[in-house]
């Protein structure tokens, strides 16, 4: 379990590494969409690096008036 739990730190700073590298971190993202594509960027790790751009297209519900 102590492998694992090396090479779930890896990846996870190997993916913070590449947002960090896409300027994903040079402010507070303005909507879930931004939040959410870093997130999904920190989660793919070294997949970063073989091609794989994720991004996440969210809305959020208006309040009604």
């Amino acid at each position: 379990m102590r492998i694992v739990g090396t090479l779930l730190i890896i990846w996870l700073l190997i993916g913070a590494f590449a947002a960090f590298q896409r300027g994903y971190f040079g402010g507070s993202p303005e909507s879930c969409a931004e939040a959410g594509t870093v997130a999904v960027t920190i989660a793919a790790g070294p997949l970063n690096y073989m091609g794989a751009n994720p991004k996440i297209a969210c809305e959020v519900p208006q309040p009604s008036k």
